[in-house]
């Protein structure tokens, strides 16, 4: 009975080391198998990454150094796009003139400079479309826009036309005015004046001597002009008749002011 068990006991190490012998020699005929491979490969070698991947990502190759190294992605990186067949899913690179594209003949985004037009890259637009700088994209802008950043939002208007919130218009609204030279329309600027002065010394008037009737003035000062259509400005003179003081009551009254 010892023997039979010592036998299978034989039996049991030479078959796992029979299993064993057997991984070592697949390993060294196919190094590229792996059983740590990164998240999403099926398959991958030390020396090259990943090799396949697993459903619904995308191989991405790289040069590293002189070799290419493999990683798999749920999205492919900018500059390429995620292209799906029945064998492997792989990350190709876009054309050139392209900074993002869905596929192989139709970007998504260009390069400062471009502009995007049904899916190509172009350095102007056709006729009717604007190049938008921000966006990159040829944009179809709102009525008399020249250059438009959305839209509907105009950023410069065609000639004999005034912006005013993103828009062109004929002629400015009610409470703005036209700036001929910047091309907007503005808040109207109305005329704006300061406090009147105190009333001047009341003069004789030109040959009126012998009359005790003259003319005393005050003024104000204009603090803002009116623009073009705004409210102008009212007087900023005011004269009016006064009796002239004769030489005794000016006296009087000058040596009252000087004891106040």
């Amino acid at each position: 009975m010892w023997t039979l068990s010592f036998i299978w006991f034989l039996q049991l190490n030479f078959l796992s080391l029979g299993l064993y012998n057997t991984r070592i020699l697949q390993h060294r005929r196919n190094p590229s198998v792996s059983r740590e491979c990164p998240t999403g490969c099926a398959s991958c070698s030390a020396l090259n990454g990943c090799l396949s991947c697993r459903p619904r990502f995308f191989l991405h190759l790289e040069l590293d150094g002189i070799r290419e190294r493999g990683t798999c992605l749920s999205t492919c990186p900018r500059g390429y796009y995620g292209n799906r067949s029945p064998h492997i899913n792989k990350c190709k690179r876009c054309k050139e003139e392209c900074a993002f594209c869905f596929s192989e003949n139709f970007c998504t985004r260009c390069h400062a400079g471009t502009f995007l037009i049904r899916g190509k890259c172009e350095s102007s637009c056709p006729n009717g479309l604007t190049a938008n700088a921000v966006l990159r994209e040829c944009t179809d802008c709102p009525t008399g826009c020249r250059a438009c950043v959305r839209r509907n939002m105009c950023v410069r208007c065609r000639e004999g036309l005034y912006i005013l919130h993103g828009k062109c218009h004929t002629s400015c609204p009610n409470g703005t005015e036209p700036d001929v030279q910047l091309l907007q329309c503005i808040p109207k600027i109305n005329c704006k004046v300061g406090e009147w002065t105190e009333w001047g010394p009341c003069l004789q008037k030109v040959n009126t001597e012998g009359y005790k009737k003259g003319e005393e003035s005050r003024t104000r000062q204009v603090l803002q002009s009116s623009g073009p259509d705004g409210h102008p400005c009212p007087h900023v003179i005011e004269v009016r008749k006064c009796a002239i003081k004769d030489t005794e009551s000016l006296i009087n009254e000058f040596l009252k002011l000087q004891r106040q």
